[in-house]
């Protein structure tokens, strides 16, 4: 695993010339930026950016989606803008519809969709997916999933997702740690957002609560401690936190199996994971790459963001002012 060679690895330290060219050009992008040597291109509309420093999942689309869904309980119309990593899309721009495969606009960008209905648009370059939303929509805001190092769009609020277990690991810049960015980047964001472990003081703390297991073929929804012989399955950036929240309600899988991130799936492949009698228990993630070729005894296991408390109103209460002074 990628995390223990960071640690414990010494071929990590033959890596380090690669570090300091990696993170040197890191620095002087940003840098070339905020001095004015590249333009950089403002919105029309409000641009809340939702990343974070290391590489891996650390929980922003989940935070993605309840933030579209806090915004758009108060009456905001909401865009979303994504990246779209490992779609195939023929052409860029785009906009996600009801007939879009995850193989076109990648995985996030469809969970975002199904979730919340709200316009998303897919494009490498960030600003290219803001514009084809503003041809397409009225919106009020929009929320980018990642892209927090892609300085050629301006932002007016910058939040960073933490892994609270992993943090930043040996804090050291790709490819010798896990590190986009150094910790001193948090300094000048606007809110930290911390996913499980301890939120350490100015750090607002973020939960993933599970809610009921559903049934990818007919949307069938129980308890998930009710589901029989269970082989858990999760191809997301940390997979053992799937797991951990599986044992933590109550489910002791046959098996785990961990796939890369964005992995596209084949039937072949999975239906050789489960033997009769038993259910394959995957991610919401997962799900959507699934859907048009899943098997009956599938199923997978949604999240919701639990963030609350007088910091996360106040950033809340922080966008709405945004949006209403640019209205």
């Amino acid at each position: 695993m990628i995390h223990h060679f960071w640690s414990t690895s010494p071929v990590r330290y033959l890596l380090f010339p690669l570090c300091l060219v990696y993170g040197g050009i890191s620095n002087l992008l940003r840098i070339s930026y905020l001095l004015g040597w590249r333009k950089t291109w403002r919105a029309p509309v409000p641009i809340v950016m939702v990343g974070n420093l290391t590489i891996g999942g650390n929980g922003k689309t989940p935070l993605v989606i309840w933030l579209v869904g806090m915004l758009q309980s108060h009456g905001l119309r909401v865009g979303v803008v994504s990246r779209g990593y490992g779609g195939k899309a023929r052409h860029y721009p785009f906009i996600v519809g009801q007939h879009t495969t995850a193989h076109q606009a990648g995985d996030e960008p469809i969970l975002i969709y199904q979730r919340t209905h709200a316009i998303v648009g897919v494009a490498p370059i960030r600003k290219k997916a803001v514009e084809e939303i503003l041809r397409c929509s009225v919106v009020d805001i929009i929320i980018t999933d990642d892209g927090l190092q892609h300085h050629a769009l301006a932002r007016d609020i910058e939040i960073v997702v933490i892994d609270g277990e992993r943090r930043f690991g040996n804090g050291w810049w790709l490819p010798v740690g896990p590190m986009r960015e150094l910790q001193s980047r948090l300094r000048s964001v606007t809110a930290i957002i911390t996913n499980g472990g301890v939120a350490l003081p100015g750090e607002l703390s973020m939960k993933l609560l599970p809610g009921f297991a559903v049934n990818i073929s007919s949307g069938e929804k129980r308890p998930v401690t009710e589901l029989q012989n269970v082989v858990a399955m999760a191809g997301i950036g940390c997979p053992q936190r799937f797991f951990k929240t599986l044992y933590t309600e109550g489910v002791r899988p046959l098996k785990t199996i961990s796939f890369l991130d964005h992995k596209r799936y084949r039937l072949k492949g999975l239906t050789t994971l489960t033997t009769s009698g038993q259910t394959l228990l995957m991610t919401e993630k997962d799900a959507v790459k699934v859907r048009h070729f899943a098997k009956k005894n599938w199923w997978y296991l949604p999240v919701e963001v639990a963030l609350s408390g007088n910091d996360a109103q106040e950033l809340l209460k922080n966008i709405f002012c945004l949006v209403s002074a640019l209205r």
